[in-house]
C-alpha cells in the first residue's frame, strides 16, 4: 500500500540520520521533509501540516521532548509524535508517553519497529481523520498571537457569563458572528437557542413580521400563526448582526422590548414575556450615527454595555498561519484532496497580503487553492485569482453593470450560505428565507455546485 496521503516531518540534528530515516520511509511510499533543529520543525508547522513527526529526544536548542509538548498543546490529536533516542530506557520511554508522545524507538534498535509505529500512528491518523476539524470550528479562533486580540478573547471569556449586552464593531469579514458565538457557548444560556438575524438582509417589509412573528391573517399571505425571531431566542442568545443597518422605526420597537421584555406578534395586542441576551454587529459607527439622527442614541447605549473592536486581518498578522492552517485542513476534509504543503511565493503574500475582506476573504482564498490544487499537493496561488471580490472591484477600473454586479453579489451571498452550513440545503434555504426549490432554481440559474 502506498503512503502519500501521509506526510512526515523528519526532527534530527544529524544530517546522516535526517536522510537515513528520509530514505527508509519515502523507500515504503512516504513523504518526508528533513529539519535539524525542533525551532525549525515549528516554523514550518505554521505553514505546512505533518500528520506524523518523528523526532530525536536530545538536539541542540531546544529538545524533542520540549517539541512534543509545543505540538501537543498547539495541535491536540491532529498530529501525532514519535520520540527518537540514542539512550533510551525505561524512564525516559514512560516520560514521553505520559507527556503525548505516540511511540518511542531506539535508534539502535531493528527499523522495522519504527516503521511499525509509524503505520500505526498513521492508521490512528486515518480512524479520526479531521473529525475534529468541524466540531472545532469556533475553537480554531478564541486564541491570538497578536497582544490585542489576545487581550480581546480573554474579555470574552469573562464577559460571556453575565447577561451583559455587547456590540460587536469591526470591518466586514473580520469574525463578528463567531464571536457572538463563542460568548454565546461560554454563557448560561449555551444550551438554549443562538438566534442570528441579519438586519440588512431581511426587507423593511417583514423585518416587524421576522422580529416580533404575526398571527394569522395579519396581513395578505399570512395563512397561519408564526413565532417571530426574538420569541425564538426566548432564554437563548439574539445575535443583530448589522443592526446599524436598521430602521430607526424598527430602532424603537426593539428599544422597547428590551426595556419591557414583551413583544407583541403583528395582528396581536397580546403580550409574550421574552427573555434573551442581546449580542449586536456592526460594521458602521453608530456613535456618528446618533450624531446624524439616523439611530438612536438610547438604543445604543442599551445595545453597548461592553463593546469589543476587532482589529482587521491586516492588523493581526501574527495570527494568518493560524487561519491558513484551519482553512486548509477544514477544506481537506472536505474535498479529501491530499494537501502537502504551500510554495513559498504564495506563503509570503498570504503573510503579507492586505486582505480588504479580513478572515472571510482569506477562508476563500484558501478554499480556491484547495480545489484546484495540482497533483503533487502544493497549494499556489501564482495569478491571485482566489483574490475576494472587494479587491476585484479596487482593481477593475471601469465600475460593471447593475445587473452583473448584482449576480456576482447574489452568487457570492448564496455560496457563503451554504459554506457555513456546510452544503446542508435545508438549513441554507431556512436562513436564506427561501424554499428548497428556490433555492436550488437560483443556484442552477448561478452554476453554484455543492463539493
Amino acid at each position: 500500500m502506498r503512503n502519500e496521503s501521509v506526510n512526515i516531518l523528519i526532527v534530527d540534528d544529524e544530517a546522516d540520520y535526517r536522510d537515513t530515516l528520509s530514505i527508509f520511509f519515502e523507500a515504503l511510499g512516504y513523504s518526508t521533509e528533513k529539519v535539524k533543529s525542533a525551532e525549525d520543525a515549528l516554523k514550518l508547522l505554521d505553514r505546512k501540516f505533518f500528520p506524523i513527526i518523528v523526532t530525536d529526544m536530545m538536539m541542540d536548542g531546544m529538545s524533542g521532548i520540549d517539541l512534543l509538548k509545543i505540538v501537543k498543546k498547539e495541535y491536540a490529536d491532529e498530529i501525532e509524535v514519535i520520540m527518537v533516542t540514542g539512550y533510551g530506557s525505561i524512564e525516559t520511554a514512560v516520560e514521553t508517553i505520559k507527556t503525548g508522545a505516540f511511540g518511542y524507538f531506539i535508534k539502535s534498535h531493528n527499523p522495522k519497529e519504527l516503521q511499525e509505529e509509524v503505520e500505526r500512528a498513521a492508521k490512528s491518523m486515518e480512524i479520526r481523520k479531521w473529525k475534529s476539524i468541524e466540531a472545532s470550528k469556533m475553537n480554531f479562533v478564541v486564541s491570538s498571537k497578536n497582544p490585542k486580540m489576545a487581550k480581546i478573547w480573554a474579555l470574552v471569556e469573562k464577559l460571556a457569563d453575565s447577561d451583559a449586552n455587547v456590540l460587536i464593531t469591526g470591518e466586514s469579514g473580520t469574525g463578528k458572528e463567531i464571536m457572538a458565538n463563542r460568548i454565546h457557548e461560554l454563557s448560561g444560556r449555551k444550551n438554549e437557542a443562538f438566534v442570528p438575524i441579519n438586519c440588512q438582509s431581511i426587507p423593511a417589509s417583514l423585518i416587524e413580521s421576522e422580529l416580533f412573528g404575526h398571527e394569522k391573517g395579519a396581513f395578505t399571505g399570512a395563512n397561519e400563526s408564526h413565532k417571530g425571531k426574538l420569541e425564538k431566542g426566548n432564554m437563548g442568545t439574539i445575535f443583530l448582526d448589522e443592526i446599524g443597518d436598521m430602521s430607526t422605526d424598527m430602532q424603537g420597537k426593539l428599544l422597547r422590548v428590551l426595556e419591557n421584555h414583551q413583544i407583541e406578534r403583528v395582528g396581536s395586542n397580546v403580550s409574550i414575556d421574552v427573555n434573551f441576551r442581546v449580542i449586536s454587529a456592526t460594521n458602521k459607527p453608530l456613535s456618528d450615527m446618533v450624531k446624524e439622527g439616523s439611530f438612536r442614541g438610547d438604543l445604543m447605549y442599551r445595545i453597548n454595555t461592553f463593546e469589543i473592536d476587532i482589529p482587521p486581518l491586516r492588523e493581526r498578522r501574527e495570527d494568518i498561519p493560524t487561519f491558513v492552517n484551519y482553512f486548509t485542513r477544514r477544506y481537506v476534509a472536505k474535498t479529501g484532496k491530499c494537501i502537502c504543503g504551500i510554495s513559498e511565493d504564495t506563503w509570503q503574500f498570504l503573510l503579507n497580503y492586505n486582505y480588504p475582506g479580513n478572515v472571510r476573504e482569506l477562508k476563500n482564498m484558501i478554499e480556491r487553492m484547495v480545489i484546484l490544487a495540482p497533483k503533487d499537493g502544493i497549494l499556489h496561488m501564482d495569478d491571485k485569482k482566489g483574490v475576494g471580490y472587494l479587491n476585484e472591484i479596487e482593481d477593475m477600473g471601469v465600475v460593471e453593470p447593475y445587473r452583473d454586479a448584482k449576480r456576482k453579489w447574489e452568487r457570492n451571498y448564496i455560496i457563503g450560505v451554504l459554506d457555513k452550513e456546510y452544503g446542508n440545503i435545508t438549513k441554507a434555504a431556512d436562513i436564506m428565507e427561501l424554499s428548497r426549490r428556490q433555492l436550488f432554481n437560483k443556484m442552477k440559474e448561478l452554476n453554484i455546485k455543492i463539493n
